[in-house]
């Protein structure tokens, strides 16, 4: 018997994809515009430690791996770890390291960080306030959050099939960065994607949003 009930993306449902992941030219694509816009609203230096939260295949991270810090990759996909693994020992980078992570379930780091980014990641947290406050609590005083997820949608995006949250308004979602603590939060459109659906051709905007942990 078939259930109604919608699909939850899991960690095997991307463990499946990842090996194909980076043959997407709209994935690299993606990361090279988000690195951009966190390039010109983020002030990097090499010294800063990071977290790329959901990171994949390292997309996003490893455009800007020349202007950071040690960067801690973290999925809840083995896939996507292992092919991040990979690119790091072909491009024999030394400051990157990956880690098998799911904040709503594992023990978070003990370190502090002065970034957090994460990409296409917050719409698959059911939980947004106590994902949140965890990232304020990872983050060192004054250390900075990019977020960049789907504006609010219909649920089309993924399809009424897949358990996730339909994109962000951005009030609310600066109304509860501030309810976590976050100051200067700020967002800008950086890109949409362009999906099929019934209806026809339809964009779907994506923002980033950058605040930061109260703080010297």
């Amino acid at each position: 018997m078939t259930s109604n009930q919608p699909t939850k993306l899991d960690a095997t449902h991307f463990d499946a994809k990842a090996r194909q992941w980076d043959d997407n030219p709209v994935f690299r694509e993606r990361g090279q515009k988000l690195a951009q816009a966190i390039r010109e609203t983020v002030p990097l230096h090499r010294h800063m430690s990071v977290l790329d939260y959901g990171c994949g295949t390292g997309l996003l991270s490893f455009p800007l791996k020349d202007e950071l810090g040690a960067i801690l990759l973290a999925d809840s996909s083995a896939g996507m770890l292992d092919v991040v693994a990979e690119k790091i020992a072909a491009q024999g980078v030394t400051n990157m390291t990956p880690l098998k992570l799911d904040l709503l379930a594992d023990p978070a780091p003990a370190q502090k960080f002065d970034l957090i980014v994460t990409s296409m990641t917050l719409h698959h947290v059911p939980d947004t306030d106590h994902i949140l406050h965890l990232f304020h609590g990872l983050l060192q005083p004054g250390g900075y959050l990019c977020i960049a997820d789907l504006d609010q949608e219909d649920g089309s995006f993924h399809g009424p099939e897949v358990d996730v949250l339909h994109g962000f308004d951005r009030a609310d979602l600066s109304l509860r960065a501030a309810q976590a603590g976050f100051a200067d939060v700020q967002f800008r459109t950086v890109f949409s994607i362009a999906k099929e659906n019934a209806g026809g051709t339809r964009d779907y905007p994506v923002f980033l949003m950058t605040a930061r942990r109260a703080g010297a």
